[in-house]
């Protein structure tokens, strides 16, 4: 029987990218899907052009300090809900992802009676998640050691729902036939040796610039026969293309400020240096990627506990951004590539990958809309 799904949540990518895989996956399964975003977070663009239908309410963050803010807040509070009642009303299921967008569309859901699934990224939840888990059907976690839980349901290790393009590089990766099949391809049309030892630098879209500067910093001692996908991030390549250039080693350190499709940057790479976002973590554990994570060293400390599990394990190493340092790189990258350890890392990596993840909260929800028939 199809569904009416309300998902909720936005403002980054780290929101929107799981929202998307799930509401895609939910559609080829033959649900209606409408999403709740803000006019000013990436939602606005991106749910649009995946084809949902996206419906605006304002952005109310709550104060972090005393400000003239906090007077306004019950009233445009009061909005949101009203607004989310209204989207909610004939739903079967509210699926949020966390954020401002979710906070009042869990309170709205409740009022409603409709069950709400939650869907936690970070190995710290945030406040929206946190408020909804009491009273949540179920909670659905990226990691494993996330304190968050349903007081009132149950809570399920799903892993992180993954760009269809990224779900697709996983499967095929787990198979050796597969691995080297999505490799040679994606080789070929990023004009690189096939089979060298790759080493893929990436601070996302916007670039980690502290690991730009590191890594450029050690292009003279590229070692013999390993090659570099560099990300720089957009309007940071010029000082990497300066620094590859007189170290003389340009045909072997490729320099990107950004790239469209990133799976093709994954399925040739054998070990990545990158920030530990709870997307990037994911990925990479999905894809069995060894990784060197140097967290980003604001916010409140997630990306260092994000890339827990994956560390733990054996599967990555991580240096706090202080302490990548040329003689850390040189030790934790260089020493690194081309090794047994390396070889060990991977399969740690590819055992704690989830690949299925959309397709299990996706189950999950139809399993939610199933039991509050029969309750």
């Amino acid at each position: 029987m199809a569904l009416r799904i309300v998902l909720a949540g936005g403002g980054t990518a780290g929101h929107v990218n799981p929202l998307l895989a799930t509401a895609t996956c939910l559609a080829q399964r033959g649900h209606e899907c409408t999403v709740i975003g803000t006019r000013e977070g990436l939602e606005a663009d991106l749910v649009p052009a995946a084809g949902f239908d996206l419906r605006f309410i304002p952005r109310v963050p709550l104060p972090r300090r005393p400000s003239l803010q906090f007077f306004s807040l019950p009233g445009r509070w009061s909005k949101a809900v009203d607004e989310c009642v209204d989207i909610l009303t004939g739903a079967d299921v509210l699926v949020g992802f966390g954020g401002y967008v979710s906070t009042p569309a869990y309170r709205a859901a409740q009022k409603l009676g409709i069950p709400v699934v939650i869907h936690e990224q970070n190995a710290r939840p945030g406040l929206a998640n946190r408020l909804g888990a009491r009273f949540a059907r179920i909670v659905a976690l990226t990691f494993t050691s996330t304190p968050l839980s349903a007081l009132q349901g149950t809570t399920h290790v799903t892993g992180l729902p993954l760009r269809p393009a990224i779900e697709k590089l996983a499967k095929e990766r787990h198979t050796e036939d597969g691995r080297r099949a999505a490799r040679q391809l994606a080789a070929s049309e990023l004009g690189i040796v096939p089979d060298a030892p790759t080493i893929l630098i990436t601070g996302g879209s916007l670039g980690a610039l502290h690991i730009n500067e590191v890594m450029a910093g050690l292009a003279r001692e590229l070692p013999p026969g390993v090659q570099v996908l560099h990300l720089t991030g957009h309007g940071k390549d010029e000082p990497v293309r300066r620094a590859v250039d007189e170290a003389g080693v340009g045909d072997r350190w490729h320099v990107f400020d950004y790239v469209t499709d990133m799976e093709k940057v994954l399925a040739v790479a054998d070990l990545v240096v990158c920030r530990s976002g709870a997307g990037t973590v994911a990925e990479m554990t999905a894809l069995g990627l060894p990784c060197i994570y140097v967290p980003l060293p604001i916010g409140n400390g997630e990306q260092r506990l994000n890339a827990g599990d994956h560390v733990a394990a054996g599967g990555a190493v991580l240096i706090e951004n202080p302490d990548f340092t040329a003689d850390t790189a040189r030790t934790s990258v260089y020493d690194l590539i081309g090794s047994a350890k390396l070889e060990q890392m991977a399969e740690v990596s590819l055992s704690l990958g989830r690949v299925n993840a959309a397709e299990d909260l996706a189950k999950l929800i139809e399993l939610t809309a199933k039991t509050q028939e029969e309750d």
